[in-house]
């Protein structure tokens, strides 16, 4: 029997399959360019997409442990709005961006790490090259409060009685809570005649104002005498610029003036330190080899820093004077002396500052310090908010120091004398 079937519901069966494998392999086609599309686009995120059946669920995970991109779009949002909209406008854009560059520096929360403009970049440097306009001390960060690491010999702010380890509570009647060491000095140094009042607090007893009328800072790293008995008397206040220079012709000095040289008293007593390699040249005039300093990066990789020259001073005994104000550098020499040689320290623990600081300077004069690793002596202490270890602590009561006495200085001596008996 032959079924007929009208025209309008006749269909091409060969024509039917072949178009269903068209769409068939069209949507294969548009679905594998979708989940590519998708896994692309999270995964270029560092993202991971997990499907849950029961019930249906796309979970965005962010596992990148790497560092991650920053969107600045709000950064330039609010530089727009303050340009804008500020009462105060317009500014001076090169203003804005170093105080932006300031907070990026200060959010690190190292008060060693500092972004200094022209300004004040070019008063660190000064300092170091040993004269500047100022009240004359250095100044460090100690359990969150800006302190006074030393005052320096015949500066105005030693002439008015400051002290090492003195708080700095308000400059010029603004609180000093958070604030960076770049912005305390910048705020204190000043053309000499004019006045820096200062809020100050020295341990428990009450805060006191101080005015210090600063004047132009011209600092010696280098003096000596002799102290009798055969014994040198070496004082190092500072390691700058001219430090190398003014150690060895202190030295030469010494060999010349004292032929039958048998022991040195090292003083340095308020040293708050400054360039790394001039520790490294103090400490080789006394070590024959050897490590002087270690430097501990992030990655835990260390670098040792060796004797680099031949010292004259080899051979002798050694007595090291620190107190509250050695910082730094000068812990570093004596910490070198003390592993190494066996020097006898006398006096007062040290600050305790045991990082190191790579100081980078720009076209504009501005600068940045980043503290890019930690020392530690040759037999591996940190000394870091420590300080060093006494042999001998002497105090120096303020009557002592008002009067000139230095029962210090007196200790030392005594113990270089044992020394050479």
């Amino acid at each position: 029997m032959t079924i007929r079937v009208p025209v309008s519901k006749i269909i091409d069966m060969p024509k039917l399959c072949s178009l269903r494998k068209f769409y068939t392999v069209l949507l294969l086609i548009l679905l594998s360019i979708g989940f590519f599309s998708g896994g692309y686009y999270f995964g270029r995120r560092g993202f991971d997409v997990e499907y849950k059946k029961t019930p249906p669920e796309i979970r965005v995970v962010n596992k990148d442990t790497g560092p991650k991109n920053v969107d600045f779009s709000e950064f330039w949002q609010v530089w727009d709005l303050l340009n804008e909209k500020h009462i105060a406008r317009p500014f001076d854009p090169q203003k804005l961006m170093y105080g932006a560059i300031k907070g990026l520096v200060a959010a690190v929360g190292d008060p060693y790490t500092a972004f200094l403009p022209p300004s004040d970049n070019e008063a660190v440097t000064s300092s170091l090259n040993g004269e500047y306009q100022g009240i004359g001390a250095e100044l460090g960060i100690k359990d969150n409060k800006l302190v006074i690491v030393a005052p320096l010999e015949g500066s105005p702010a030693e002439a008015v009685g400051i002290k090492a380890g003195d708080s700095i509570v308000k400059i010029e009647g603004v609180d000093t809570t958070g604030i960076s060491l770049a912005e305390a000095v910048s705020k204190i140094r000043g053309a000499a005649g004019t006045v820096s009042t200062l809020t100050v607090q020295r341990g428990d007893k009450p805060e006191f104002d101080v005015k210090i009328v600063r004047d132009k800072i011209t600092v010696k790293s280098v003096s000596w005498k002799d102290a009798g008995d055969n014994i040198a008397y070496v004082r190092l206040a500072r390691f700058g610029d001219k430090t190398n220079q003014e150690w060895t012709d202190s030295v030469d000095q010494i060999k010349a003036q004292m032929p039958t040289l048998k022991a040195v008293i090292l003083d340095v007593r308020g040293n708050p330190g400054g360039y790394l390699d001039g520790s490294v040249y103090i400490a080789s005039e006394f070590m024959k080899s050897g490590v002087v300093v270690k430097e501990q990066y992030a990655d835990g990789s260390v670098d040792s820093l060796r004797v680099d020259r031949k010292g004259v001073l080899i051979g002798y005994p050694v007595v090291v004077l620190i107190d509250r104000g050695s910082a730094s550098a000068s812990e570093i020499v004596t910490m070198a002396l003390k592993d190494s040689i066996g020097a006898v320290t006398v006096g007062e623990k040290s600050f305790g500052k045991g990082t190191v600081q790579d100081a980078r300077d720009f076209s504009d004069g501005s600068g940045v310090h980043i503290t890019i690793a930690k020392w530690l002596s040759p037999k591996g202490t940190w000394i870091h908010n420590v300080g060093i270890t006494l042999d001998y602590e002497v105090k120096l009561p303020e009557e002592d120091a008002a009067s000139g006495k230095d029962p210090q200085f007196d200790k030392a001596l005594e113990v270089a004398k044992s020394l050479v008996k």
